[in-house]
């Protein structure tokens, strides 16, 4: 347990970001996973709104600094490619 008062202070500060990425990285998965099931059912419609807020999601989190722009410019992509090849 550090005992000088800076340390105590980065620790916490450290917790509260840790926690604060941690829930912006499950946003991204459930977003992406929420896509994916869209372009399962066939509706043009609903997957691309579903794309966008993933997308969306992705360039807020480089935004705020969770994310690297290219690790965000990948998985767009990536989940792009994924959702066209289910749609058909």
């Amino acid at each position: 347990m550090a005992n000088i008062r800076s340390q105590i202070k980065r620790n916490r500060q450290n917790e509260a970001r840790r926690r604060r990425n941690q829930a912006v990285r499950s946003e991204l998965k459930t977003r992406a996973k929420a896509a994916l099931a869209a372009a399962e059912t066939g509706d043009a419609a609903a997957t691309e709104a579903a794309l966008r807020v993933a997308q969306q999601r992705l360039d807020t989190a480089v935004a705020r600094g969770t994310l690297h722009r290219r690790t965000a410019a990948r998985r767009k992509s990536r989940l792009t490619r994924r959702v066209r090849a289910r749609l058909g």
